[in-house]
């Protein structure tokens, strides 16, 4: 398994980023190359993407998610993979710290290639770009689940 960490602060606060994360299905409005984020239980998303210029669909389990902290997944099918993304207050709690880190497992020789070149390392990066353009041009949440998951993750991560 490959891990990639990014992180981004963004003129919102914890609440307004952390709500709007939680907004999975609007993924694709900030994610590059993904089609589709369909949650089909308050734990299970499938996800339909292109990755290393193939199309992909998966399922992914919410393993963890504590309001305005982490939220943390785990992709079971394929592609593997898992990660965390962490919310933080900055700047006195006017601004938020998000931080993301993805554990995956690169299939195939292309995406063995992308890899090495560093490809979902940039999207991770253009992707949190993309989220703080998104979130504080709105600058409130599309929407919001309050819930938490506590189950203990089955990975590494």
């Amino acid at each position: 398994m490959r891990q990639v960490e990014s992180e981004i602060e963004v003129d919102v606060p914890v609440r307004v980023a952390y709500d709007q994360w939680t907004q999975f299905e609007e993924f694709p409005r900030f994610m590059e190359g993904v089609e589709v984020v369909q949650q089909t239980t308050d734990t299970t998303l499938h996800w339909v993407a292109e990755v290393a210029g193939r199309r992909k669909e998966w399922d992914a389990r919410i393993t963890e998610q504590t309001r305005e902290q982490v939220i943390a997944w785990e992709g079971f099918g394929n592609p593997q993979n898992m990660g965390r993304v962490f919310f933080e207050p900055a700047d006195g709690g006017a601004r938020a710290k998000i931080s993301v880190a993805v554990e995956y497992k690169p299939e195939g020789a292309v995406e063995s290639v992308g890899d090495a070149l560093g490809v979902l390392e940039r999207r991770v990066k253009g992707d949190l770009v993309r989220f703080k353009e998104f979130i504080e041009t709105r600058g409130k949440p599309t929407g919001s689940w309050r819930g938490e998951v506590h189950e203990p993750p089955s990975g590494s991560m």
